[in-house]
């Protein structure tokens, strides 16, 4: 398709798009009684307008029934997670019993590591991608140390080339067969927060395999934005936060995953709970943790029932766009787009203002564009803050723009790049 920056073009392509509708679903946040050209589901996505229904729905059961609301009503809370699985499996690539709603997503990477990093004393380092978000480099430091070992010589950060901003996949293989012998786990995010790159999950899951290491993923700007497989590519385990492009809220809860060929595995440490347990014998409270079938047996803490319910009310959404396949088309062309149109601004500007880092390859990214601001970067956001346009700012130099297909259109994409021109200049004529 020939891209045109015009607003007919623009109106021509929502017009056409079949998931259009959903964009009516969600709230906009407004600014001066003007709603945003909202760009930031990749940090927190929008509220649908259905989860003040559904959280009243749960708070009237709660009123209504009690402590009771565990076993009865249209969807008693002892039972409520079964019916969010049904909806996160294919989100992430998965089997129902090898996904569970619980918790944060930090505190299931912890708890997963618990399970799948057992070091020994040669095979005991962990390799990730350098500038991995902070979570994930605290949690895995504090993991390496509370097994008495150094994170400096435990921990292998692989970087990108000198002049480079991405990373490659050979880069990355080739980092974790030279130290084939003393890597115990291969941790990475799916998708890179700041660079929005997406890396090449199945390739780095069989590499890590191949050494005889296991493989889990942070899957936090991945799940609900590109189409994973984890239990097609064999992923060990994986975990992520629903609250970005999942849209439960503020903090909202995470999910987990464990791939079946662990469930009969006895070995596996785990932090147990009660509401780990296995289902049909937990209220007889006898010691001795036997553990629930499939990923339910790595809960440790009740159903967390308003959180769920907002998740519910986002997945709910997805089940009707078709999930991921059609969703994902829509965020390639509107991604596509928006690169399309950030080039058309440094022509109109003369040079090369904006410099985006994310990869050209659309497979190899997801619903983002990272893009570095050559001048007066903050000034600029700013500016387009105050025209109605809500994207995020990372330090020192970096916009990110997050086009989301649930919610975004094509004219969003337009106005946006007519904001940045106009913006810019400004900001660039300003002194």
């Amino acid at each position: 398709m020939n891209l045109e920056n015009n607003l007919a073009f623009a109106k021509a392509q929502d017009e056409a798009d079949e998931l259009k509708d959903f964009r009516n679903q969600f709230l906009f946040p407004k600014h001066n009684e003007k709603e945003f050209i909202y760009l930031c589901g990749n940090s927190l996505g929008l509220q649908p307008k259905v989860a003040r229904e559904v959280l009243g729905k749960q708070l009237d059961n709660w009123a209504n029934y009690a402590v009771e609301g565990w076993f009865d009503g249209d969807e008693p809370w002892m039972f409520y997670h079964k019916e969010l699985k049904k909806l996160m499996a294919p989100i992430v690539g998965a089997l129902p019993e090898e996904v569970c709603p619980m918790n944060t997503l930090t505190v299931n990477l912890h708890l997963l590591m618990v399970s799948f990093y057992q070091p020994e004393s040669r095979r005991f380092k962990i390799i990730m991608e350098g500038g991995a978000f902070p979570s994930d480099q605290y949690a895995i430091e504090s993991q390496v140390r509370f097994h008495g070992f150094d994170p400096k010589e435990a921990i292998i950060e692989v970087f990108p080339r000198d002049g480079e901003d991405i990373l490659r996949t050979e880069d990355i293989i080739a980092k974790i067969e030279e130290n084939a012998d003393e890597i115990a786990l291969v941790l990475f995010g799916g998708i890179n927060y700041y660079t929005g790159q997406w890396y090449d999950m199945q390739a780095i899951t069989k590499a890590g395999h191949d050494i005889g290491a296991i493989v889990g993923w942070d899957l936090a700007h991945a799940a609900g934005n590109v189409p994973v497989k984890l239990h097609h590519w064999d992923v060990d385990f994986a975990c992520w936060c629903s609250y970005k492009y999942q849209n439960s809220g503020p903090g909202g809860i995470s999910g987990i995953f464990v791939h079946q060929k662990h469930f009969g595995n006895a070995g596996l440490n785990r932090f147990a709970g009660w509401w780990g347990y296995q289902e049909n014998k937990r209220f007889k409270m006898e010691k001795g943790f036997v553990a629930e079938a499939g990923a339910d047996g790595w809960q440790i803490s009740c159903t967390q029932v308003m959180p769920m319910a907002l998740y519910h009310a986002s997945l709910q959404i997805f089940e009707k766009a078709g999930f991921m396949v059609p969703l994902r088309e829509k965020s390639i062309a509107l991604t596509s787009y928006l690169e399309f149109v950030i080039g058309e601004v440094n022509k109109d500007l003369g040079f090369e203002q904006y410099k985006i880092i994310t990869p050209k390859n659309p497979n190899a990214r997801g619903a983002q564009l990272s893009i570095i601001a050559k001048e007066k970067g903050k000034q600029i956001f700013d500016g387009l803050v105050e025209n109605h346009i809500l994207g995020d700012w990372r330090e020192p130099d970096v916009i990110r723009l997050s086009p989301i297909p649930l919610y975004n259109s094509f004219e969003d994409i337009y106005l946006t790049g007519q904001a940045l021109l106009s913006v810019t200049k400004e900001v660039l004529n300003s002194n």
